[in-house]
């Protein structure tokens, strides 16, 4: 577990030379990579979020791919296209960018729906169907997507089913006026993320990703995942509440971050520090609750405070 602590730790440092100020955005990131889920990153442009995903890439040595979504994206884009060879008189597949190892997907809302339901099955699944086959994806598949807010301009909302791929949503908001009067400082004559180097391998992480399965979970925390999230499926405004889907993401980022704390079990700490960032955007609010200023996340914060977490 301490080979695991000082892998995380020097990732983590290696991304904040880059990404000030945002150490606990960096931690959800990496819980996220280690348990096997995907990240929606929002937040208004300039906060980083970008950067965020490109300082993570650099530091794992692995392939990696970005793809800039826009309104005119088709999903033979993303997933790749088979191409007429007239040389054999055979079509032969070229993967798109899909078929990487860390991926991000930059604003993706801003594509269409159809083009966003592209990387339903891949991240659901770690396959993509094509031509009537299907294609397996890396061993180290992870999906770091970035949206602008809803109400921006030019904007699509992402549906349901795609929110509730994603393990985490969080913000990486604003940071400090010493830190950003230190980014300043940091980007006079270059960019930092220019001299980020590798500190991981792909190897290290798949390896980490297997001693997180090893983390030990009691009978009675597991009970406590579902019960956290079965009452927001009654919780008052909420039209459609989380699925199990979540349960198991709960279960499993919970483990991801004891194996980073250094522990070999979940505490119930664990579980409640991300029971926010893991379950909210996967709620749908009535109309009424909406209008009433009521948030997914205030809902699921009185849920962690309403039930009792096990001694």
């Amino acid at each position: 577990m301490n080979q695991a602590t000082a892998v995380t730790e020097e990732i983590s440092d290696n991304i904040e030379t880059v990404m000030r100020g945002q150490s606990l955005a960096i931690k959800r990131l990496l819980v996220a990579l280690l348990s096997g889920g995907h990240v929606l990153l929002e937040d208004y442009p300039g906060t980083g979020k970008t950067t965020l995903a490109k300082a993570l890439a650099l530091s794992v040595s692995s392939k990696f791919k970005r793809i800039q979504f826009t309104p005119d994206l088709l999903p033979s884009d993303i997933i790749g296209v088979s191409i007429f060879n007239q040389d054999d008189r055979r079509f032969h597949f070229h993967e798109g960018p899909l078929f990487a190892n860390l991926l991000l997907a930059d604003e993706i809302n801003r594509a269409s729906p159809r083009t966003q339901s592209a990387l339903l099955e891949a991240m659901g699944e770690g396959q993509v169907s094509v031509d009537g086959k299907t294609r397996k994806l890396e061993d180290l598949f992870f999906v770091i997507a970035t949206q602008n807010p809803i109400e921006s301009h030019g904007a699509y909302p992402l549906p349901e089913a795609q929110m509730d791929r994603f393990a985490m949503h969080f913000s990486l908001g604003y940071v400090s006026a010493g830190d950003e009067t230190a980014i300043l400082g940091d980007q006079a004559l270059v960019h930092p993320i220019d001299k980020v180097e590798a500190c991981a391998t792909m190897e290290q992480v798949i390896e980490l990703k297997q001693k997180t399965r090893e983390v030990r979970v009691g009978d009675e925390l597991k009970r406590y995942i579902v019960d956290l999230v079965t009452a927001t499926r009654s919780a008052e405004g909420v039209k459609i509440g989380a699925s199990p889907r979540a349960s198991l993401a709960l279960f499993k980022s919970a483990q991801a971050l004891a194996l980073i704390n250094g522990r070999e079990f979940v505490t119930p700490d664990d579980i409640q520090e991300l029971a926010t960032v893991v379950i909210a955007h996967r709620l749908v609010l009535d109309s009424e609750a909406r209008f009433s200023g009521i948030t997914s996340k205030g809902i699921v914060d009185r849920v962690v405070k309403s039930i009792k977490a096990p001694a």
